[in-house]
């Protein structure tokens, strides 16, 4: 018999109590699918609900956040311990679910919240029974989030919102959100704002979903009217909460940013690894733009050369965050270039489709009917538009770059240390 996991204090020990769980908590045919071929096979093994349904078991095992404390739903484990679980696990494809409340709200509760907060909301992000959003751009604060107007107002213990937010991402799925909102016009912009954590489920909140180019439904706006929030339910301090927003900003933006950032990774991840298998089919079958076409074969090396870059930038962030260093700038290095490449990437994939990439079956009336018949590369492409603007744009976070790694000074503003209330806005 094996230590147990939460016992585990050698990489040797942690290895052999994943696999230990592996044999005993995994479905028999999953097991046998990542065995037999990896990610890809489990995936044809299983629906995204099965997993869900099984998603609490893993989530029990302390493996969904390894480093996290016992009492928020971790291991406590070193880097190395959880690093090392992680190869055993990568050929069974257990994606993180809840990656917003994982990789946004956490940061700022870990260093900002209070003890009660985190032992509230932690333990139930890692079982992804309350699924999050945030709720930060509006139609009249994106680029320049600074300025927003949504309202709160205190009402004893309770604070009253109202405002709009816009490109909320799963807002339509969460149970909570990380909001932004002015508690007081009359000081500087960045200095007004406080941040809290809102019930989604209440009267005074309404989602509007907003439908994508390819026709599936991500983000929405958000209409808040008179919602509620109790101060218990407000992290940092009245008026801090652009820099508690910070955690979550670099959270994002490291999310974003691709292979090894441990996030969503929907930009990209082994992107090219799927290239290259789709460029060597078409070869087989005889089909134009394959491995055989040089040009092509060209573009996936030039490719598969930036997205090793990508992952050892985002290795840095890694080494900064064990290091115990808040993610930096450097997580802007990773958005920029990850979301960029990964939109060179699924042009590629569409391109090598050729004709096949514009004609397939469904019902153009139909949204969903529509993206559900299109082919999974074009649907990749045109998701990936979303890519330099979700996370901050990156003009915005190359302003970053500029200021804050390159030493360049800020753009001017004539409007710095005025009051919000002063400051005209678009």
């Amino acid at each position: 018999m094996s230590t147990p996991l939460a016992e585990c204090r050698t990489e040797d020990e942690a290895v052999q109590a994943v696999r230990e769980w592996l044999a005993v908590a995994l479905p028999a045919n999953w097991r046998e699918a990542g065995e037999r071929g990896g990610p890809s096979a489990v995936r044809a093994a299983r629906t995204p609900d099965e997993y869900r349904a099984w998603y609490p078991a893993f989530a029990r095992s302390g493996l969904v956040v390894p480093q996290w404390p016992v009492e928020y739903g971790g291991l406590g484990w070193p880097r190395a311990l959880a690093r090392a679980a992680e190869r055993v696990l990568a050929p069974y494809h257990l994606p993180r679910l809840n990656p917003l409340g994982l990789n946004l709200a956490a940061p700022a509760l870990f260093e900002h919240g209070t003890a009660e907060q985190r032992l509230r909301f932690l333990p139930r992000i890692v079982s992804n029974e309350e699924v999050w959003c945030q709720l930060f751009s509006e139609p009249g604060a994106g680029s320049d989030l600074a300025s927003l107007a949504t309202r709160a107002e205190r009402d004893g213990d309770l604070w009253r919102i109202t405002g709009q937010k816009v490109w909320t991402t799963w807002a339509h799925l969460a149970d909570f959100g990380v909001l932004l909102a002015r508690t007081d016009p009359d000081v500087p912009k960045r200095r007004g704002i406080t941040y809290f954590l809102i019930d989604m489920h209440q009267p005074g909140v309404e989602v509007r979903p907003l439908r994508h180019l390819g026709g599936e439904v991500d983000f929405n706006e958000v209409f808040l009217d008179g919602a509620v929030v109790p101060d218990a339910q407000r992290v940092g301090e009245v008026g801090d909460g652009w820099r508690v927003a910070r955690a979550t900003l670099s959270g994002e933006r490291q999310m974003v940013s691709g292979s090894g950032s441990g996030g969503v990774d929907r930009i990209g991840g082994s992107g090219t690894r799927r290239l290259v298998r789709l460029a060597r089919e078409r070869s087989a079958q005889g089909l134009p733009y394959g491995w055989d076409d040089a040009r092509t074969r060209h573009e996936l090396v030039r490719l598969w050369c930036e997205e090793q870059i990508r992952a050892w930038t985002n290795a840095r962030v890694r080494a900064g965050l064990k290091a115990g260093l808040p993610p930096g700038p450097e997580s802007s290095i990773g958005k920029v270039h990850g979301s960029e490449l990964n939109q060179r990437i699924q042009a590629l994939a569409a391109r090598m489709l050729g004709p096949s990439a514009t004609a397939w079956a469904g019902d153009p009336g139909d949204p969903g009917d529509y993206a559900g018949s299109m082919p999974a590369e074009v649907r990749g492409m045109l998701r990936s538009r979303a890519n330099t603007i979700e996370g901050g744009t990156s003009e915005v976070n190359k302003n970053i770059l500029a200021e804050r790694v390159l030493g360049l000074p800020k753009e001017p503003d004539p409007w710095e240390g005025r009051p919000w209330r002063e400051v005209p806005r678009g």
